[in-house]
């Protein structure tokens, strides 16, 4: 019971972090954590959060994004999973599908896949590499 609630207290600090992926950088992997993630730079990889994901004009991510919130302004070649808000600025590029509870398309932001709203998500873990990039899935 004790360890259980140090585990509470230790994943909310976490989530007070940030971090920032600046321009001009590339990073060829997946990424994971609990805070925010800002990203100007380019990834080929996943990128998971269970906090917000913002990504600027000068981003360019291949591979899913998988974020409790996120506000996209850049370039995105993958699928996005949103569990709460998504926010595509007038410069976003999406090139895949998007599943999310919320959905706010500025104008001129452009969306090329599929769209599933208003899902019934459960909660994104991490670390738990036995569901692979997709724990989000409908509740039962």
């Amino acid at each position: 019971m004790f360890n259980k609630k140090q585990d509470v207290k230790d994943e909310q600090e976490l989530s007070n972090s940030s971090n920032i992926i600046g321009k001009g950088t590339v990073l060829s992997g997946d990424i994971e954590t609990y805070g925010n993630i800002r990203i100007e730079g380019k990834i080929v990889g996943n990128m998971k959060t269970k906090s917000k994901a913002a990504c600027g004009h000068s981003s360019h991510i291949e591979g899913n994004i998988l974020a409790q919130n996120a506000e996209i302004a850049g370039h995105v070649t993958g699928k996005v999973e949103v569990s709460e808000l998504l926010i595509l600025k007038p410069s976003a590029v999406i090139n895949g599908d998007i599943i999310t509870n919320k959905l706010i398309v500025e104008s001129g932001a452009t969306f090329n896949g599929g769209c599933k709203m208003g899902v019934t998500i459960k909660e994104i873990r991490i670390g738990d590499q036995s569901e692979g990039h997709s724990p989000i899935r409908k509740a039962e």
